[in-house]
C-alpha cells in the first residue's frame, strides 16, 4: 500500500535545536495531542490544533537557549512532565506550565544531550557525562572525544542500568556505572541515540543510531558485546541524521522508523517479512529537521509525523486527505468553511503587511534622528564542514533563520570549488592575486529568493594549509554580516578509523625529544582533522587514518 502525507504548516517559533520537540501523550486514543516545542531564546511553548489554529497552552519567559526537551515520568506511566536543558541548568514543567523543578548541575560546561528514565537523569556536556538519581549524584566518565547524544536502555525492561553515549570518534560507549563496559564500533560519528519501537525492541537492548554522514544502524546492546541487526548505508548522498522516532504511520500494526535529516530529507522506513528496514516514502522540505515525532496533532483520527524545522516551523505530514469526496448538497458547506478560512487568512496577512510598513517607517525615521544608535540585528548560522568519504571532497553546508542574500568564500590555500545539484545560488568569481595577498579563491554566491540553506563542495590539496572564509549576508535591514572560519589542515583529506591493515607496506616516521605528550598531541590536532582538542587521559595513545582520495593509511603513536 502506498503512503501518500500531505503537509500543513502549525506555527513558528524561534530557532530551535537538535531533539527540541516532543508531543504529549494523548489523553484517549486517537485524541489530539499537545505540542511542546523550546527554542533558542530560551521559551518553552506548548500548544495544541482547535478548527485548524494553533492554542497555546502555556508559554515561558525567554532565558538560555533550550539545548534538549525530553518528556519523564513515573516509569510505567504516561510520560507527561517536561523537561528542558539549558546551559547547565535542567527545569520541570508539568503539562500544565508549572514549573516544578529547578536543578543547577554545576557543570562546567553547557548541557548537550540529555536523557531521563524515572527519576534518573543522564546527562552529558561535550566531553563529560554524569548520571543523577533524585538530583543527586551517581556516575560520571570523561570521555576521549566529544560526546554527541546519550541515551539509557529502557529501566523497566533490562535489569541493569546501562547508558549508552554516541562519541564523535566513531564508537558508541556502553558504560556500567563509571565505566566503560565495551565499545561499539559504527560507520561514522554518530549523531543520535533511540530505542527501537520506543522501547528497546523485543529484547529491550535495541538500539537505532544515526550518524553525521547520513548511515542508520540497529545495535542490539547484549551485556557482554553488541550484536549488529542492519545498516542503511547513504546511497542517494542525503543529509546527515539529526532526529529519530518509532511510530505506525503505515497504519500496518509494526512501527516504522521515521528519520529527519539535516538536508531536509523526512524518510518513513517500514520493516518486512525478513525484518529489513525498506524506504516507504520521503519528502524533502526546504531547511533541516530538528526533531521528529509521529502522533496525532491537527485532527482526531488521523496520524501524522510532525516534525520541528531549523528556523522554528512546527510543521505536520498528516495522513488526513486534502480532496473530499460529497454527495450532493454538501459542496457548499464544504466551500463556506473554506471560503472563511481564506478571508482570515487574507486579513491575516493584510495586517501583517500593514505592521511591516509601520516598523519600516519607525525605523527610517529612528536612523534620521539626531540621537539615532546603530545596532547590528542578530541572526544565528546553522553551519557544517565535513569530509565526505566517496569523493574525498568537502561539504560546506550554511543554514541561516531568514533569507540569505548572499555567500562570499576567501581563502588563503589553493582549493577547488564543485559542481553540486542542490545549489541553485549563481556563482561569480573575482580574480586573486595570490602572490601579493595569500588570496587563491574569491567567489560569491548570489542567492535565490527564500533561500535559506547553502550547500558547497570543495576539494583542498594536502600538504597545503591554512582558512577557508565565509561572509554570509542575510536579507535583513540593516545589512549585517556575519564571517565563519573553517580550518584546512596539512593533511585534511584523512579520516578516522577504527583499524588499519597491517600486512600493508608502511613507512615509519620516528620522533624523540625534550617534548611533553600535550605538545606531540597539538601537533596531530594541527595537521589531522577528527582528533579530540584535549589530549586524551593515558601514557600513550594511537590513531588510525584513511585517506579518502588515495586509500592510504597512517598510524600516529605516541607516549
Amino acid at each position: 500500500m502506498d503512503l501518500h502525507l500531505h503537509r500543513a504548516d502549525y506555527l513558528q517559533v524561534g530557532v530551535t535545536s537538535q531533539k527540541t520537540m516532543k508531543l504529549l501523550p494523548a489523553a484517549r486514543h486517537g485524541a489530539t495531542q499537545k505540542v511542546v516545542v523550546g527554542d533558542h531564546d530560551g521559551v518553552v511553548l506548548c500548544f495544541g490544533m482547535k478548527k485548524g489554529e494553533a492554542v497555546a497552552v502555556f508559554k515561558t519567559l525567554p532565558g538560555q537557549k533550550v539545548a534538549r526537551l525530553e518528556l519523564g515520568g513515573l516509569l510505567n506511566m504516561p510520560q507527561e512532565k517536561i523537561f528542558i536543558a539549558a546551559g547547565s541548568e535542567i527545569r520541570g514543567f508539568t503539562k500544565r506550565g508549572k514549573q516544578f523543578l529547578s536543578f543547577e548541575t554545576n557543570l562546567t560546561e553547557s548541557i548537550k544531550a540529555m536523557h531521563i528514565s524515572g527519576s534518573d537523569l543522564f546527562l552529558s556536556a561535550s566531553y563529560i557525562y554524569n548520571h543523577y538519581c533524585d538530583c543527586k549524584d551517581q556516575h560520571y566518565y570523561l570521555s576521549g572525544d566529544k560526546i554527541n547524544d546519550v541515551i539509557c536502555l529502557p529501566a523497566e525492561r533490562v535489569p541493569r542500568v546501562t547508558p549508552v553515549l554516541a562519541c564523535q570518534d566513531r564508537l558508541l560507549r556502553v558504560l556500567q556505572g563509571s565505566d566503560v563496559v565495551y565499545e561499539i564500533e559504527v560507520p561514522g560519528p554518530p549523531t543520535v541515540l533511540a530505542l527501537h519501537n520506543g522501547n528497546g525492541g523485543d529484547s529491550g537492548e535495541d538500539l537505532v543510531f544515526g550518524t553525521s554522514d547520513g548511515k542508520l544502524g540497529l545495535v542490539q546492546i547484549t551485556a557482554s558485546k553488541p550484536i549488529h541487526k542492519w545498516e542503511i548505508r547513504n546511497e542517494k548522498k542525503r543529509g546527515g541524521i539529526l532526529c529519530v522516532d518509532s511510530f505506525d504511520i503505515v497504519g500496518d500494526g509494526v512501527k516504522d522508523v521515521l528519520v529527519g535529516r539535516d538536508d531536509g530529507t523526512v524518510e518513513v522506513y517500514s520493516f518486512d517479512s525478513a525484518n529489513e528496514p525498506v524506504l516507504r516514502f520521503d519528502q524533502v522540505l526546504s531547511e533541516s529537521v530538528t526533531s521528529i515525532q509521529g502522533g496525532c496533532v491537527g485532527k482526531d483520527g488521523y496520524d501524522e509525523i510532525v516534525l520541528s524545522t531549523y528556523s522554528g516551523w512546527v510543521t505536520g505530514l498528516t495522513t488526513e486527505p486534502v480532496h473530499r469526496e460529497s454527495g450532493p448538497g454538501e459542496e457548499l458547506k464544504l466551500n463556506q468553511e473554506m471560503q472563511s478560512k481564506i478571508s482570515s487568512l487574507r486579513s491575516e496577512l493584510e495586517h501583517l503587511q500593514y505592521k511591516v510598513l509601520q516598523e519600516r517607517e519607525k525605523d527610517q525615521q529612528a536612523s534620521q534622528s539626531s540621537k539615532a544608535r546603530s545596532a547590528a540585528p542578530s541572526f544565528s548560522i546553522n553551519d557544517k564542514f565535513t569530509l565526505n568519504t566517496d569523493d574525498a571532497s568537502y561539504s560546506l553546508i550554511l543554514e541561516v533563520q531568514t533569507a540569505i542574500d548572499n555567500v562570499l568564500i576567501q581563502s588563503d590555500v589553493p582549493i577547488d570549488l564543485l559542481d553540486v545539484d542542490k545549489n541553485s545560488a549563481v556563482v561569480s568569481f573575482s580574480s586573486c592575486d595570490s602572490e601579493s595577498s595569500d588570496n587563491f579563491l574569491l567567489a560569491t554566491y548570489r542567492c535565490q529568493a527564500n533561500t535559506t540553506r547553502l550547500e558547497l563542495k570543495i576539494r583542498s590539496i594536502e600538504g597545503q594549509y591554512g582558512t577557508l572564509q565565509a561572509y554570509v549576508t542575510p536579507r535583513i535591514h540593516p545589512k549585517t554580516c556575519q564571517v565563519r572560519q573553517y580550518l584546512i589542515r596539512p593533511l585534511s583529506l584523512h579520516q578516522r578509523s577504527h583499524c588499519i591493515d597491517h600486512d600493508r607496506p608502511m613507512n615509519t616516521l620516528t620522533l624523540t625529544g625534550q617534548f611533553s605528550f600535550a605538545e606531540v598531541h597539538s601537533w596531530v590536532v594541527f595537521c589531522l582533522p577528527e582528533v579530540p582538542e584535549k589530549p586524551p587521559a593515558g601514557e600513550c595513545v594511537t590513531f588510525h587514518f584513511q585517506n579518502t582520495f588515495l586509500d592510504t593509511q597512517l598510524e600516529s603513536t605516541y607516549r
